[in-house]
């Protein structure tokens, strides 16, 4: 019953696919419990898989009760390791070895199976996608049969997450960003080689060296775009203005300033799409050295700056995805503005929006959008989380290719 009240309470993602948690005698083990439980909210199905080291840590009725499935500790005469992992109709959709000790990284390296994980993996190895999460203390990681390992393992398919280095420590990562790599791994790739920029987030422009005008975008709807695009395969760069938000995207840069910002899209590679969902200071003040006195008023003269978007357009030929925000317009209003936007930029389609409407401006975790194109076609997205929406706005991207 605890498992059903969860399943897909986040998304479904993983709904329908089988995942085998294999647990090793690292005291990361105590992790799993919660990463048992969120793998369910994307809709997986878990069983746990237990080393008897990690039994002497994470007592098994812990991860049975996470999971809702029994434990496998033992491989018996109902030779588990092949109901699970061998080339069956019920066999897992991924194995994930987490935590992963250098005892046991070693022995899949070396095809030894004389635990319940390691006989899984073996067992797997052909014909199941495996990941596996080092965690270890870090003078241990930094031994060198670690990267001799590591070499043979990636040769065979192996997935491997990078664990982060913290107290003398190789630490599991964060029980979301070990999800969102299991999605990855599971997902579709519809856009499977594409070379994908999106910018995100608000920029900031100086007024003297200790004061800035900004706006109030948070950049959470480019990063739940550009962590969709990479789910589905493509190769991405997030380039973020301020925003004390994170994204869990391979390639991540900070440019705060408009400037910055504006180099960095224009002055930088060359991308198959660009997704613009960049809030960029329309307007910019003429800086002050040093800290203008607070003791009288003060009178601010702004100058217009130049529109990304259009600049882009300038250099490049390829997919650009432009975004108009509007506050308290008419949906005809909102969607006649996407259409001015798309004209005069030559956008490929511009995301439009009303940021002042309720549960749909900056900082939300909700969005409503509308996707118009170069041929007049609307496509509304309605209110709903915006991991869901950058999923409806990948889809209409997606179909430019297929």
């Amino acid at each position: 019953m605890h498992r059903k009240a969860i399943l897909c309470e986040k998304s479904k993602r993983l709904f329908g696919k089988k995942i085998g948690l294999c647990v090793t005698g690292s005291i990361s083990a105590v992790e799993t419990v919660k990463l048992a439980r969120e793998l369910q909210r994307h809709g997986a199905d878990v069983t746990a898989v237990m080393s008897e080291g990690a039994k002497e840590i994470l007592h098994p009725n812990a991860l049975e009760f996470a999971t809702g499935n029994e434990v496998i500790d033992n491989i018996t005469g109902k030779i588990e390791h092949i109901g699970l992992a061998g080339n069956t109709k019920t066999r897992l959709d991924l194995v994930l070895v987490c935590p992963c000790t250098l005892n046991t990284m070693a022995k899949i390296a070396s095809a030894v199976a004389d635990t319940p994980p390691t006989l899984i993996v073996a067992t797997a190895l052909s014909h199941i996608p495996v990941m596996i999460v080092p965690a270890m203390h870090l003078s241990m990681y930094e031994h060198p049969a670690v990267a001799k390992h590591a070499a043979v393992l990636k040769s065979w398919g192996i997935t491997l997450l990078q664990p982060k280095a913290s107290e003398k420590k190789a630490k599991l990562p964060s029980v979301d960003s070990i999800v969102y790599e299991v999605i990855k791994r599971l997902s579709k790739k519809d856009l499977n080689e594409k070379k994908v920029l999106v910018a995100a987030g608000p920029t900031i422009e100086e007024i003297d060296d200790v004061r800035f005008i900004t706006n109030k975008s948070s950049g959470k709807m480019g990063i739940a775009l550009a962590e969709e695009m990479e789910i589905r395969g493509a190769d991405v760069k997030l380039v973020l203005g301020k925003t004390p938000h994170t994204a869990h995207v391979s390639k991540v840069v900070m440019r705060e300033t408009y400037g910055d910002m504006y180099n960095e899209i224009i002055g930088g590679d060359d991308y198959d799409i660009y997704v613009l969902a960049v809030a960029a200071s329309d307007f910019k003040p003429e800086k002050t050295t040093g800290k203008i006195s607070s003791s009288g008023a003060l009178e601010i003269r702004l100058k217009p700056n130049k529109k990304i978007i259009s600049a882009l357009r300038e250099k490049t030929n390829n997919t650009i995805i432009g975004f108009k925000a509007e506050h308290n317009v008419s949906t005809n209003e909102l969607i006649k503005k996407a259409h001015a936007s798309l004209e005069k930029n030559k956008a490929t389609l511009v995301v439009a929006n009303d940021v002042g409407k309720e549960m749909r401006g900056f900082g939300g975790s909700t969005n409503e959008v509308y996707i118009v194109d170069d041929k007049g076609e609307v496509q509304h997205l309605p209110l709903a989380k915006k991991e869901e929406i950058a999923k409806g706005i990948a889809d209409r991207i997606s179909s430019l290719f297929s």
